[in-house]
C-alpha cells in the first residue's frame, strides 16, 4: 500500500476503535527542537558519558556534572512549543477518538498542547525532588535560578540537592504511570505508536502487551521498528505530517 492507503487504513481502525491509546516517543518532539536525550546520536553524549552524568549513581556522587549536561536540554524544553503532532493528538482526544497518551518524553508538551490524560513513563521536568527528604517542588523556577547563578538547586528544608523528576539510567520507572500505562495497553483495542523506535524498555513492551490482548497496532515512525511485522498499519513518515492528517479527517467525519 502507498501512504494514502495506509493513512486510510489507520483512519478505519481509529474510527472503529472503542478504546484507542497512543504511545509516543522522541520523534513527536524533535520538530519542537528537542532531541532524543537518550540517543547516542543526538549530540548530547558528545561531551559526556551517560553512565557518569545521567545515571542515578552519577547524580548522587556528582550532581554538578548532571546539571552541566542537562542545562542546554532544559533550556530547549522550557522554551519549546507543542508542534502539529502534539496538537493533533489533543484534537483526537477532544473528538473522542483517543482515550489516553502514554509518552516516553519528559518535555510535558502533550499537556501543554491540551491533552488531558497523559502517562509520562520516563518522568518529566515539571517537578524536582530532594534526594534526601523527598520533598517535591516546581522545577522551572529552581532550574531557571540555576541558569542564572550556576548554583545547584537545593532543598529549602534540608539543603540537599534537588533532582529533576526524570528517569536516569539505572533508575526504575515511576510505578504509578507505568502501571497505568500497562493497564491502558491491556485495555485498548487500537494502539497508535508515534515517533518511537521501540528500542527502550520497558516502554517498548507496551505495544506487545496491546497486541497480545487483541489490539490492532498502527506504527508511525520515520525509521523501521522491531515491531513493524506485528502491526496492522505501518507508516514510515514524519508524525508531524501524518498525525494532523488523521485528526483533520476525523474532525470532518
Amino acid at each position: 500500500m502507498d501512504i494514502e492507503d495506509m493513512v486510510q487504513a489507520a483512519l478505519d481502525l481509529i474510527r472503529h476503535g472503542r478504546y484507542v491509546v497512543a504511545l509516543t516517543g522522541a520523534g513527536v518532539s524533535t520538530r519542537s527542537g528537542i532531541p532524543d536525550f537518550r540517543s547516542p546520536t543526538s549530540g548530547l553524549w558528545e561531551r559526556a558519558n551517560p553512565a557518569e552524568v545521567a545515571s542515578l549513581y552519577g547524580f548522587r556522587h556528582h550532581p554538578e556534572r548532571f546539571y552541566d549536561w542537562i542545562r542546554p536540554l532544559a533550556h530547549l524544553i522550557f522554551d519549546a512549543q507543542p508542534n502539529p503532532a502534539h496538537l493533533a493528538l489533543a484534537q483526537m482526544e477532544t473528538l473522542g477518538h483517543l482515550s489516553s497518551i502514554i509518552t516516553q518524553n519528559i518535555d510535558m508538551l502533550h499537556s501543554r498542547a491540551g491533552s488531558h490524560i497523559v502517562y509520562e513513563v520516563h518522568g518529566h521536568l515539571r517537578e524536582v525532588t530532594c534526594i534526601q527528604c523527598f520533598s517535591t517542588y516546581p522545577a522551572e523556577p529552581l532550574i531557571q535560578e540555576f541558569f542564572r547563578t550556576n548554583t545547584l538547586p537545593r532543598c529549602p528544608k534540608c539543603g540537599n540537592v534537588l533532582k529533576p523528576n526524570v528517569i536516569l539510567f539505572g533508575e526504575q520507572l515511576p510505578a504509578v504511570p507505568l502501571m497505568a500505562a500497562r493497564r491502558e495497553a491491556h485495555r485498548c483495542d487500537v494502539m497508535l505508536v508515534a515517533g518511537s523506535s521501540l528500542e527502550v524498555y520497558p516502554a517498548a513492551d507496551l505495544p506487545l502487551i496491546a497486541r497480545q490482548s487483541g489490539a490492532s497496532l498502527i506504527l508511525v515512525n520515520l525509521a523501521e521498528t522491531p515491531l513493524d511485522s506485528l502491526a496492522q498499519v505501518v507508516i514510515h513518515a514524519d508524525v508531524v505530517d501524518v498525525l494532523p492528517r488523521l485528526a483533520a479527517a476525523l474532525e470532518s467525519d
